[in-house]
């Protein structure tokens, strides 16, 4: 991805423990390392132009915090990921014996007054709880 590419928006999710925050976004959600810093214990992950950062906090004295952490950290995060074979991915999650917090759907929602647009997906929960759904574009109809 350019620099001209990059993401608007990019979330740093507090993680609890680096090494298995890790292992479950690149070697379960496919996910590949921009840029890590073990010393700080922080990784910069990518998936189809989806970015995000993972951080374990090393020094309390720097962090982005509003509030004291307590686990799971992820309480009240639903991140969407856009992703080209659903299908596949929750085939690889559930392989991976990775909690599926809503399984495998198809869903319908209003776009605008007379169409309806489709989305096919799921939500699997992270090590630290973050929601992450994951959804696959299926089109749009006229509403019923």
């Amino acid at each position: 991805m350019t620099p001209l590419t990059r993401p608007k928006i990019v979330p740093e999710l507090y993680c609890s423990d680096i090494r298995r925050s890790l292992r479950f976004y690149v070697e379960v959600l496919a996910f590949t390392v921009r840029r890590e810093r073990p010393e700080e214990r922080f990784a910069s992950l990518e998936r189809g132009g989806a970015e995000l950062m993972i951080e374990q906090t090393v020094d309390e004295s720097r962090t982005l915090l509003a509030g004291e952490a307590q686990f799971p950290f992820g309480r009240g995060v639903n991140l969407q990921i856009e992703v080209e074979a659903v299908d596949a991915l929750c085939d690889r999650v559930q392989a991976a014996g990775s909690q599926i917090f809503l399984p495998l759907e198809g869903h319908l929602y209003r776009v605008r007054d007379t169409a309806e647009g489709g989305n096919r997906q799921f939500v699997v929960q992270d090590p630290d709880g973050y929601l992450l759904r994951f959804w696959q574009d299926m089109g749009e109809r006229d509403a019923l």
